[in-house]
């Protein structure tokens, strides 16, 4: 954990005061609505409830990045932060006062009151506070100078980011590199060498290196801006294969930069998703399986010959092959690639599908079996789905990060399915479209987005999807 103090000092300490105002502001509203006739708020008890509050805020919010800069971020990022802080502060503040105190004068409202206004309060005041900044930055106030080294591609690209959001609130004062380039407009101002000369003679708070890596000037760049007390930031050459989940760490000394990272990528959250799937599976088996598989058992036999369950081999996690269960819904023997060897995706009115196996189509229920696969730990709730091998084979070669998808357990239902990815993918396009999708997933999971799909996949079976067939 680092408790330093992160970003401009002074920027800083009047985002804090702000925070505290407001958590004293919240104190008082809630005393007032709670405590009864005759508590008087200057007790020596309620200035320790305060102190204690105000302190577990600081630590918390410092520890959960809620006091980093958020300049060039939009607000959901600052939102996830004070969410993740006021729900800890709420449990710390309920242990605390429940369970060390043994005189607690106040009811349990007091305490959930209180969390309650602390979330609402503080996030429409910093929301109010990022609108003003933004405003103020378009109108060319509390703008920040800095001075790009590199007049390359990476430099003239950065250039660019900055013209077109001058919300971040950054000014580029000019260029320094070893050559200038006809596109910088006079903003060219010397070489590496002149460096000293020019920090000196403008107003510069940051340096962006912008130069291919690595380069033997790099080291005279760092060490000349921090002489004059200039903060140094340099652009990674590998950019350009970031992502906006990219992340860095250290390992050792050595600073590792990751392009793609995903909330999955964390244990933990791993162990609560299996945890919670194997107790929604459960329950499941016991209330609504035990007699709804049997009955679609019946159903699939009296249709046409053959066995109940369809198994098919599929790539899973890490791209090992799983086996995936479904209810059958064609008829035996039915082709799966024509005479090129393409995979035969089911299309609408599809004479291999039998009478029931349309009905179990439509209403996703010939998926329900993928349960066994969730409990064996071969598939998830929600995730990429899994395709058959030949249209896996297909599309691995042709489809933009198709293989990334298998860095997570394949699922039952996925984002893409929910937002009409499904069916047929025979028009361009389409398959990239479903990836895509899978991705954003992947990048952005949360217990509350798998929730969210679970739902909207409820309410398709209930009315239909069109491209279910």
């Amino acid at each position: 954990m680092n408790l330093m103090i992160p970003g401009n000092h002074i920027n800083f300490l009047l985002r804090l005061l702000i925070d505290y105002v407001v958590l004293i502001l919240a104190f008082l509203g809630t005393r007032e609505y709670i405590a009864g006739l005759g508590d008087v708020f200057f007790s020596g008890f309620n200035l320790l409830l305060l102190c204690i509050s105000i302190t577990a805020w600081t630590i918390i919010g410092m520890s959960l990045h809620l006091y980093d800069e958020f300049r060039t971020r939009s607000f959901s990022y600052e939102f996830i932060a004070i969410l993740k802080t006021a729900l800890l502060h709420a449990c710390f503040f309920t242990f605390l006062f429940f369970y060390c105190f043994k005189y607690y004068p106040y009811p349990r409202t007091f305490t959930l009151l209180y969390a309650f206004l602390n979330f609402v309060s503080i996030t429409v005041v910093k929301f109010m506070v990022k609108q003003s900044l933004l405003r103020l930055r378009s109108n060319g106030y509390n703008i920040k100078n800095i001075l790009i080294v590199g007049t390359g591609d990476t430099g003239m690209k950065f250039y660019k980011t900055i013209l077109s959001n001058d919300h971040f609130g950054y000014r580029c004062v000019g260029f320094v590199d070893e050559q200038t380039n006809p596109y910088l407009n006079g903003q060219y101002l010397g070489k590496i060498s002149d460096l000293t000369r020019i920090l000196e003679s403008h107003e510069i708070d940051d340096v962006i290196v912008a130069l291919p890596d690595p380069n033997t000037e790099m080291e005279k760049i760092i060490i000349t801006s921090e002489k004059e007390a200039k903060r140094v930031r340099i652009i990674a050459d590998c950019h350009r294969f970031c992502t906006s989940t990219a992340s860095m760490n250290f390992f050792g000394k050595f600073p590792l930069l990751t392009i793609r990272t995903s909330p999955l990528d964390d244990l933990a959250k791993q162990r609560f998703k299996r945890l919670f799937e194997l107790c929604f599976t459960s329950i499941l088996f016991i209330t609504v399986f035990s007699w709804l598989f049997p009955l679609i058992s019946i159903l699939v036999k009296l249709s046409s010959p053959g066995p109940v369950l369809f198994k098919q081999e599929r790539w899973g996690l890490k791209n090992k092959k799983i086996t995936c269960y479904k209810f059958r819904s064609m008829t035996m023997n039915s082709d799966v690639v024509d005479a090129n060897g393409r995979y035969l995706q089911a299309t609408r009115n599809d004479s291999r599908v039998t009478i029931i196996g349309k009905f179990l189509r439509k209403t996703n229920l010939d998926e329900l079996p993928q349960f066994f696969n969730v409990l064996m730990g071969d598939m998830s709730l929600v995730g990429p789905r899994p395709h058959p091998i030949p249209l896996h084979q297909e599309s691995k070669n042709t489809i933009q990060n198709y293989m990334l998808r298998h860095v997570v357990k394949p699922g039952i239902t996925g984002w893409a399915q929910v937002n009409g990815c499904r069916g047929e993918t025979r028009i361009s396009g389409q398959m990239q479209k479903r990836v895509d999708f899978d991705l954003w997933y992947i990048e952005n999971y949360s217990f509350w987005l798998d929730c969210q799909i679970i739902f909207q996949t409820l309410m398709n079976m209930i009315k239909g999807d069109k491209n279910a067939y």
